[in-house]
């Protein structure tokens, strides 16, 4: 590993960044507590340079751990590997033993990895997933060009009426025509925030972040809209090879810049005028790749026109042309209700108050470090503290205000926790 070499020859020559495991059970979500997470370098597994425990909502506490320079994220090369690589096992209790190779820390960025464990009473015994290099640091089959607005007048498509924001997406973890691959049920947001940890770095910023995870969900929604995979003979709504579509990577780690910014922005995709299906917004890397003539977006290219201040919108045109703008979708499947519009703060009041708090009592069953609250629909500072608490829990600005990303997440975790899981990766 590059790494390893550099941080042997030239310690001074390092940076920090943080990492925090969150542990479920793979059958129902529910948080497990007392696991015992030990994190080592890649590539030396038996040395331990960390050991630490799970809390009440499955959360280890945040490490602090040694990343090569910032600037190795912000500069394309070739040689200078910008992240560092751990590996960690996960044992407890009534589980089988997970481990986890090649997760990825970035410095100045707080990197997230989930764990899903096999409950023991299962025949699914242990289990290891390796992490592979990151899509800029590595040289992965470019994207086959395509048209960016597909037919949907042809006899026998299907497609759907409008724009809809899918819970669940079919991941075809291979190239087209490889039969021996794994499908893989994906909610959405979850899918767009692995694609984007895997294909962009978190250090870049924000609006550089918002504009390719807009082209990302622009060209997903795109394969879900036209049911492009479907009306081919496929059981999938998108593959995880780049050159066909992006790259997914099963277990991989996100990173809070871009797990915040898709809760911010998932319900928006890209339209151009007189044209109902979201763009296939393609891109390369501009780099190893050169796709400018092409008219698609650069990674490489968005990030310095997001050092000049580029807006996000400002960085799609200069690429997509001018006629380029984000849409909202028509609906969101799989939540109880949509955001009300308005922030919920103290003095709120109604039916959309009463429902956050019966949701919250329902999300406390399985996050008892969550406190429960009377719902009586008014929002008060029980209520209050309950929200600061939940934000804690999932990472969220401590506000004690429910705006839309923290109304979201509530809608998510409810339904994560009340339902039973209809879909078990393997």
């Amino acid at each position: 590993m590059y790494y390893r070499k550099a941080l042997c020859a030239q310690q001074e020559n390092i940076d920090r960044g943080t990492l925090q495991i969150t542990v479920h059970s793979r059958t129902d979500n529910r948080p497990v507590e007392n696991a015992l997470v030990r994190i080592s370098y890649t590539g030396d597994p038996n040395s331990i340079i960390e050991e630490v425990r799970t809390d009440s909502s499955g959360n280890t506490p945040v490490l602090q751990l040694k990343t090569p320079p910032l600037e190795y994220s912000l500069n394309a090369s070739e040689e200078a590997q910008p992240y560092a690589e751990y590996s960690m096992q996960i044992k407890a209790e009534d589980f089988h033993q997970e481990e986890i190779a090649g997760t990825e820390v970035l410095p100045a960025v707080l990197a997230k990895q989930p764990v899903l464990l096999n409950p023991r009473q299962g025949t699914v015994s242990e289990n290891r997933i390796v992490i592979p290099p990151h899509t800029l640091f590595y040289e992965y089959p470019p994207k086959i060009q395509e048209s960016e607005i597909k037919p949907v007048h042809e006899t026998g498509e299907i497609v759907l009426s409008k724009v809809v924001i899918p819970e669940y997406i079919v991941v075809h973890d291979g190239p087209v025509g490889d039969n021996s691959a794994s499908n893989y049920y994906v909610r959405y947001r979850d899918y767009i925030k692995n694609v984007a940890s895997s294909e962009i770095y978190a250090t870049w910023p924000d609006d550089t972040i918002r504009a390719n995870i807009l082209a990302i969900m622009s060209f997903t929604l795109n394969r879900v809209y036209t049911e492009w995979y479907r009306n081919k003979g496929k059981d999938y709504t998108i593959t995880s090879s780049t050159a066909y579509d992006h790259k997914w990577i099963r277990g991989r780690n996100i990173f809070d810049s871009i797990d915040r910014i898709v809760d911010e922005l998932f319900e928006n995709y890209l339209s151009r005028p007189n044209v109902r299906q979201p763009i296939l917004t393609q891109y390369c890397d501009g780099e190893r790749v050169q796709c400018r003539d092409r008219g698609w977006m650069t990674q490489w290219g968005s990030k310095r026109l997001g050092d000049q201040g580029y807006s996000a919108i400002e960085i799609l045109r200069y690429f997509y042309g001018n006629d380029m703008y984000i849409n909202v979708a028509e609906e969101i499947s799989g939540i109880p209700s949509s955001w009300p519009g308005y922030d919920l703060d103290i003095g709120a009041s109604g039916s959309k108050v009463l429902q956050l708090q019966e949701q919250l009592n329902a999300i406390s069953q399985a996050y008892p470090a969550l406190p429960k609250v009377n719902p009586d629909g008014i929002y008060g500072a029980q209520t209050q503290a309950s929200v600061r608490k939940f934000q804690n829990i999932f990472g969220l600005p401590e506000t004690g205000i429910v705006d839309y990303a923290t109304w979201y997440k509530i809608q998510e975790i409810y339904v994560g926790v009340t339902r039973i899981a209809e879909f078990v990766q393997t």
